[in-house]
């Protein structure tokens, strides 16, 4: 069992997108939306390595991985985590359309 820590860029990433859920869908999506992403969050905990790595792997020695997630159908956002150890680190959340990180976003 891995410990989870979620960044502050992370948990910023998370409310913005919980904002404009609320404000260009529904409640009621921000909510399914809020409350899945840190399920999802949660299931890190038990084999991160399952994940596929992301296309900003080479941004950090460990590596970088990411885990497809959405309301519907089709994924919508990433979270994109390190694994080191013991240790899942929660890197950012983006959108699908967002491009990749560089540097700044994750150092």
């Amino acid at each position: 069992m891995h410990d989870l820590i979620i960044t502050e860029p992370a948990r910023k990433d998370i409310q913005e997108a919980f904002d404009w859920w609320r404000d260009h869908r529904s409640a009621v999506q921000a909510e399914r939306w809020y409350s899945g992403t840190y399920e999802a969050i949660g299931t890190l905990r038990r084999d991160p390595e399952r994940c596929a790595k992301s296309p900003e792997t080479d941004l950090l020695r460990q590596g970088v991985r990411q885990l497809l997630i959405g309301i519907g159908q089709r994924p919508t956002h990433r979270i994109v985590f390190t694994v080191s150890k013991n240790v899942v680190t929660i890197l950012r959340v983006r959108h699908s359309s967002q491009g990749e990180l560089r540097p700044d976003d994750v150092m």
